[in-house]
């Protein structure tokens, strides 16, 4: 009877450990080729989503306004929300504090820590650059200025480097006058770096309200 009862105790065990030892294999497969939110760093390409991790397609923002949004906030911060370079400019966008008057925030600390009002200002920011540069839209999109077909995203884009001002000079001096700012970045590399965004998301507005 004892010989029996160990007998039958020993083949528990062995299926038991079979099994756990199956469940432990499934985890690990799964955790190898898992893909973490913290392993995804940047804003990809289409191309660069399917050359991902073990061919796992990862999500991309695209073309969108939210791609638009992403690849520009992207090369002005790196997507950081809390930092300040070396010039004052704040936030995820480099926001200058005499912008950031004019959309009426005045409390740059509370700005640096609120994701939502940077993102609220962003677009206020586009909207309003959208109506002060409405009739250079208008003439220009769709032009070639220096081998660089001029389109709305890239002109919005340029606008948020140097100013309105300076991509009207820009686009009606027929890309003669290409202002740069501190750190080297130009109006015209701006239009090419952010062109063939869909930026229809956003509408011209005088005064924005965030």
């Amino acid at each position: 009877m004892k010989k029996i009862f160990l007998i039958v105790s020993l083949i528990v065990v062995i299926i038991l450990s079979s099994a756990f030892s199956k469940v432990e294999k499934s985890i690990r497969t799964y955790d190898k080729n898992c893909v973490r939110p913290t392993q995804i760093t940047t804003v990809l390409t289409l191309e660069e989503s399917k050359n991902s991790i073990n061919s796992i397609q990862v999500p991309f923002t695209g073309k969108s306004f939210v791609g638009f949004r992403e690849a520009l906030g992207f090369k002005e911060s790196q997507n950081r929300y809390h930092i300040v370079n070396k010039l004052g400019y704040l936030g995820k966008y480099q926001f200058g504090k005499s912008t950031l008057k004019r959309l009426k925030i005045y409390n740059t600390n509370n700005f640096l820590k609120d994701s939502e009002q940077q993102e609220k200002a962003f677009k206020a920011l586009c909207s309003l650059n959208k109506y002060i540069l409405r009739k250079d839209i208008r003439r220009s999109v769709g032009r070639r200025i220096n081998g660089i077909r001029i389109t709305e995203s890239g002109i919005l884009a340029a606008a948020h480097l140097g100013g309105a001002g300076s991509v009207k000079k820009y686009l009606r001096s027929g890309g003669n006058q290409n202002f740069s700012d501190a750190f080297g970045s130009s109006i015209q590399y701006y239009m090419k770096k952010f062109s063939g965004f869909d930026v229809s998301y956003i509408e011209a507005n005088k005064n924005p309200v965030i």
